[in-house]
């Protein structure tokens, strides 16, 4: 067992907290960096998708796990980043500066979205997100002239300034240095007087304006980060799909993205990643297995729904912290071994609002 003992304010502002996050850290570093001379195509490809998705699951994650704000829209967000990437790009603009202004393009759509939102919470939220998202998907079909439409967008590689990324690794550096990138900025955000804001309102909003939190705009400031991250990783998508319609932005798109960050852990960078290696893995898992099952359940439509829907009532009833929240106690477990406590982890009655008023 590790115990931490600080002597000075530096130890709190490092992100490195001990040797141990050096060594794994730094471990996991090498292996991305060496990852195109190891890994085949494919298996790069899925790579570009979980650090996408990643990507996009830590701007839910502030909204979601952090600011206890929830949405059933966000693929919207994530289709406002692809759509611009794809438009601006063939109209010849460098693809950093591009994907710059997909991100601004998705913040602005968060603000949009996070002011109306400001008079809901709890289910009601998710209604009024989740009407956002089809009115998006609609205009994504209907305004043909630019998004082509549902006869779809082709989408060309990634070009800046005479360089092009006509290659898998080019382009899966690129996704790195941008999930690396957006991590170091979460992290610093979280542990900023704004990160500790939002959680602040994710555990009392009564509270958190007693200590003089503006919710309005602690709320709509979430939205827009949150809405910018999916932008950013929607423009990376476009390049790795490179083909766009709006059915891939559509309901079970932004449903994939809430469950990606419920079974990763909601209230953890690391559950981003976990659940999109979870929202990635799973369905090449089923493929794999499928055609050793039973003809009438392998052949089965809905198969995929049906496994996916079983993953998260099971998640949701035995380890609702999530594949994170199961590290931690697997981690804890060998730490305490032989001393570990069997009733350790159990979960304590939680009390709802209105019996705190009793």
């Amino acid at each position: 067992m590790r115990f931490l003992f600080k002597t000075d304010y530096a130890q709190d502002l490092r992100l490195a907290k001990h040797g141990g996050h050096k060594f794994w850290y730094g471990l996991l570093v090498l292996a991305l960096l060496a990852a195109p001379w190891i890994l085949s195509e494919y298996l790069l490809a899925q790579l570009n998708f979980i650090l996408i998705y990643g990507i996009v699951g830590l701007g839910l994650m502030v909204l979601a796990g952090f600011t206890g704000l929830f949405s059933i829209g966000h693929a919207a967000f994530f289709g406002v980043g692809a759509y611009t990437q794809a438009v601006l790009t063939a109209m010849g603009w460098p693809f950093f500066l591009a994907m710059g202004v997909a991100g601004a393009l998705g913040a602005a759509t968060g603000v949009v979205v996070g002011l109306p939102a400001l008079r809901v919470k709890g289910i009601y939220l998710g209604i009024a997100t989740l009407s956002f998202g089809f009115i998006v998907e609609e205009v994504f079909a209907r305004w043909e002239s630019v998004t082509g439409g549902n006869a779809g967008k082709m989408v060309g590689q990634a070009q800046a300034f005479g360089w092009t990324a006509d290659s898998g690794t080019g382009f899966y550096f690129i996704c790195l240095g941008t999930a690396v990138l957006a991590t170091l900025a979460c992290l610093n955000l979280l542990r900023s007087p704004t990160g500790r804001a939002f959680v602040a309102i994710r555990d009392s909003e009564i509270s958190a304006q007693s200590m003089g939190i503006h919710l309005a705009y602690y709320k709509t400031l979430s939205f827009a980060i949150s809405a910018a991250l999916a932008a950013i990783g929607g423009a990376l998508y476009a390049h790795q799909i490179r083909f766009l319609s709006p059915d891939q932005f559509n309901i079970i798109q932004s449903i994939d993205l809430l469950l990606m960050v419920v079974i990763g852990g909601l209230g953890s960078l690391h559950g981003a990643f976990l659940g999109a290696i979870f929202l990635i893995g799973l369905p090449q898992l089923i493929s794999a297995v499928k055609d050793l099952l039973p003809a009438a359940i392998g052949q089965a439509p809905g198969l995929k729904a049906v496994i996916y829907g079983c993953v998260l009532i099971g998640f949701v009833l035995f380890e609702p912290l999530g594949l994170y929240g199961r590290w931690l106690k697997v981690r804890t477990w060998f730490q305490l071994f032989p001393f570990y406590r069997r009733g350790m982890f159990r979960r304590q009655k939680a009390f709802q609002k209105s019996d705190r008023l009793k």
